[in-house]
């Protein structure tokens, strides 16, 4: 199985048992959790971190970082290299508010050759991997 990257959006649905999202994603983490092809960026873990702890509190943000150090999601340093990436997807898609986590998410899926994305972000969805846009992410769930 390919590796899956896990965005904001989807560790936030897991968390959050009153979240729309939250019995399919939570399903789709079990499942890619046993199989250990989950990863990360270290932007999305803080990301998270922060949202949860906004949203659901500090107990719920501390329950999520314990359980991102058990490994079974990869996280994986953003370098400066993708920060430069980013910063030129940002360019290149004026016509998308992409935020500064999700064009490093972005950067760091095409160093690592990630095709697959585990979120409820539209915005992989419109992103496109290629100078010729014709390659875009497979989203899941």
């Amino acid at each position: 199985m390919p590796a899956l990257f896990v965005d904001t959006s989807a560790f936030y649905a897991v968390a959050d048992a009153s979240d729309r999202h939250h019995a399919d994603a939570a399903a789709l983490f079990e499942r890619r959790a046993q199989a250990g092809d989950l990863l990360t960026s270290d932007h999305v873990f803080v990301e998270t971190w922060c949202l949860i702890r906004a949203r659901l509190g500090r107990p719920a943000g501390l329950r999520f970082w314990d359980a991102m150090t058990g490994g079974v999601v990869q996280v994986l340093g953003v370098s400066s290299a993708d920060l430069t990436r980013a910063r030129r997807i940002v360019r290149e898609w004026p016509d998308q508010d992409f935020s500064l986590v999700d064009a490093t998410s972005f950067a760091l899926m095409e160093r690592r050759s990630v095709s697959e994305a585990f979120t409820f972000d539209t915005h992989f969805r419109v992103f496109r991997t290629d100078p010729g846009r014709s390659r875009p992410f497979t989203v899941v769930p």
